[in-house]
């Protein structure tokens, strides 16, 4: 652990050091998440993430973007019958490279890790539904105005499992799937 913290700060310091520019904002939107893969009968639920994100520029077309973002997730499953909800508050960190491609859209692509914070699980018979760690791929497009005020939307894909189920009658594979659409304000910091 010690080594992969020092690890991010040196990546932390040299992305600063080498971009041209540094610009931070808010960033807030609507999460439609469901389960993907499994055997498990689920329906999408509809959440909200909330948060912020740093942006490091290089050049006119190209940058890094980290983002901290508290995202609720879940899905309806079907349970005794009925669809209830299963809801997991994570905290996610995306760090996505964006492309500029003209006239303020973009393109973006890039992992998240999240870590679960809460959960709201209606089958008292499961202990820690979800696994601690969570993690994922994402895509996605958007605008962002000469102001720094933005919409995207984004896909996210599960590459790890959400619980651990052995012994029931759960199939273990099924992974988180989300779409998000935001809205974000970028403020400039520093430009060179």
């Amino acid at each position: 652990m010690k080594k992969l913290s020092i690890t991010v700060l040196l990546f932390a310091f040299s992305t600063i050091a080498f971009a041209q520019s540094f610009s931070f904002g808010p960033k807030a939107g609507v999460n439609v998440s469901n389960y993907s893969g499994g055997n498990i009968n689920s329906d999408a639920k509809v959440g909200y993430h909330l948060g912020g994100l740093l942006n490091f520029g290089f050049g006119e077309i190209f940058s890094i973007q980290p983002e901290v973002l508290f995202s609720t997730q879940g899905a309806k499953v079907e349970n005794a019958g009925s669809k209830k909800d299963f809801k997991i508050n994570y905290l996610n960190i995306p760090v996505m490279l964006k492309f500029r491609i003209a006239n303020g859209f973009y393109i973006e692509g890039g992992p998240q890790a999240g870590f679960r914070l809460t959960e709201s699980i209606p089958d008292q018979t499961i202990n820690n539904f979800a696994k601690g760690l969570d993690l994922s791929a994402g895509a996605g497009l958007g605008y962002q105005s000469d102001a720094g005020i933005g919409v995207g939307l984004r896909y996210m894909a599960g590459l790890s499992k959400v619980g651990d189920f052995s012994g029931r009658d759960i199939s273990p594979d099924f992974k988180n799937s989300v779409i998000q659409a935001s809205v974000f304000w970028v403020i400039p910091i520093i430009k060179k």
